[in-house]
């Protein structure tokens, strides 16, 4: 009995230890595994054979400043665009959270006034997974290289950026497509799908944020003005059947699919795109290939413990002390 209070004890330490690193998130357990798929007109998704954990929210652009002033002092990787620093909306806006300010060997990066809590945007393929990596070996000066992916070439589009693909053993990663849909759709009752991502059949309807059920930010235009990115769980009452928010609407959301030639893929919509792009049935290929960065295009990641480990102790000792409308 003593030496397994020792044993958790120890296991406590090393998460106390990981959460005062600078960049935390909420975390929302996904169970259930080896759930069927759902099958849809262009493949059957979202069986997962494990338990993991997923960001309750997206990635947000005061998650994002913290990396890049932790890794992106120079810039070689292109780790930051300069879109961030624009927040102006509309149709030609750049909805950017971040600036940067100094000179190349010191830059220094600022979350604009209000966004903070919004996911960060203009963030291609290749940046996710450096962020994955850095998140993956214990951030501070944790490489962006190596860890849950390796990217080769030392360059901003890495020579094996075609196919890289999570490495063995990686435990905090871009969502698989599996993954994502498994956290928006899966109702573990039923053992069966939902159509949309707040837990609905019903078309999710694109409205201002409220506690109302199955609404979500996906028009241009709310209230007679173009709308804006909102903060991460805004819409209280239109969370995914496990917990997770805004995997409808916000930002579309990369993940690691490679779906014609380089091709990789994306989910939930976005602020500006309609309700139908929510639905599950709706698959996205980000056309400008893994390089492609846009406004309207985020990221949410993953934590994977490696069954019979520490890891999954360590893993459910986090899903117990997160609650599905903390805040960081």
């Amino acid at each position: 009995m003593y030496a397994l209070l020792f044993r958790v004890c120890f296991l406590l330490s090393l998460l106390s230890s990981s959460s005062a690193s600078a960049v935390t998130m909420d975390w929302t357990p996904i169970g259930n595994p080896g759930n069927a798929c759902d099958p849809q007109l262009q493949g059957c998704f979202g069986a997962v054979g494990y338990a993991y954990q997923i960001g309750t929210y997206e990635v947000t652009n005061a998650q994002y400043a913290e990396f890049l002033n932790a890794k992106a002092s120079s810039d070689p990787l292109g780790l930051y665009s300069t879109n961030m620093g624009d927040p102006s909306i509309g149709p030609s806006g750049n909805y950017g959270g971040i600036t940067r300010s100094g000179s190349d060997g010191s830059y220094t990066y600022s979350v604009i006034a209000g966004r903070g809590d919004m996911p960060v945007n203009w963030v291609t393929f290749f940046d996710t997974l450096r962020f994955t990596n850095w998140m993956n070996n214990g951030q501070a000066n944790g490489d962006t290289e190596t860890g849950a992916y390796t990217l080769l070439g030392g360059t901003a589009t890495p020579s094996n950026g075609d196919t890289v693909a999570r490495n063995a053993g990686a435990t905090i990663v871009l969502t698989s497509e599996d993954e994502w849909y498994k956290a928006a759709y899966y109702n573990a009752l039923s053992t069966s799908y939902f159509a949309y991502p707040a837990a609905s059949d019903a078309q999710t309807t694109c409205a201002p944020p409220s506690g109302a059920a199955n609404q979500a930010n996906c028009s241009p235009l709310v209230a007679g003005a173009f709308s804006d990115f909102t903060t991460k769980g805004s819409y209280t009452g239109s969370a995914s059947p496990y917990g997770t928010f805004d995997q409808g609407g916000n930002v579309f959301e990369w993940n690691e699919a490679i779906l014609t030639g380089s091709v990789r893929g994306g989910r939930g919509g976005s602020e500006g795109v309609g309700a139908p792009f929510l639905a599950a049935s709706t698959r996205v290929e980000l056309l400008g290939g893994p390089s492609y960065d846009h406004p309207d295009v985020g990221f949410r990641v993953a934590m994977i413990p490696e069954p019979g480990t520490d890891l999954l102790v360590i893993a459910g000792l986090i899903g117990l002390g997160v609650r599905r409308r903390a805040r960081d």
